[in-house]
């Protein structure tokens, strides 16, 4: 039965009863992805967001200190809020073998009960330049600002809009990783402990 998944003693948060989603972030963008997503599925959950820490640097480098990030928001988001769900989401870069540099974005969702899910990546190369500055000690955004002469890139289009040329915006590439999160979620059945 979906939504049997759960911690030792806790009742799984069923959620078409979600009633409240807290989003760790006050970047329109990341609560529009979360709200898009997770409506769906929670149609009479109301969303709130919450400015809070990550717990790793402004600019996270690899896969899995960006997931700590995310997880972390998710956390502090869902107890801010008092939510049923809470959601992080976390943006970071990846120093490749061959000295090239890529994105990499990281959704988490945590409930109520306990249960934690994540998924990614938004995985991009990052043009020689825009890697540069940020080996220099750049947060993206601010290197994406810098050479495109915009102003608060990550709060609209992102890097992953300027660098698609319009064919993906931030939004919606951030849909998709909270779309991933909500496996755990919406298909918990194939995480339930196997019986023989």
């Amino acid at each position: 039965m979906p939504g049997s998944a759960s911690t030792a003693g806790a009742a799984p948060v069923s959620l078409d009863q979600v009633r409240r989603v807290a989003v760790g972030s006050g970047n329109r963008v990341k609560v529009g992805a979360a709200r898009a997503v997770i409506a769906r599925v929670a149609p009479h959950a109301e969303f709130t967001s919450h400015e809070v820490r990550s717990g790793v640097p402004d600019q996270p480098v690899g896969d899995a200190e960006t997931i700590r990030g995310a997880l972390a928001r998710a956390h502090a988001a869902r107890v801010a809020g008092d939510a049923d769900i809470g959601v992080g989401i976390e943006g970071g870069v990846v120093n490749e073998p061959d000295g090239s540099m890529r994105t990499c974005a990281w959704a988490a969702l945590v409930s109520r009960d306990g249960r934690e899910s994540v998924g990614g990546s938004l995985a991009m190369p990052l043009p020689p330049g825009v890697a540069e500055l940020i080996r220099g000690g750049m947060e993206l955004g601010h290197a994406m600002d810098q050479l495109t002469g915009a102003h608060d890139t990550k709060r609209g289009v992102g890097a992953v809009g300027t660098l698609t040329a319009g064919m993906m915006d931030r939004q919606g590439a951030y849909e998709v990783l909270v779309t991933y999160a909500l496996a755990k979620f919406v298909a918990a059945d194939w995480w339930a402990p196997m019986t023989r």
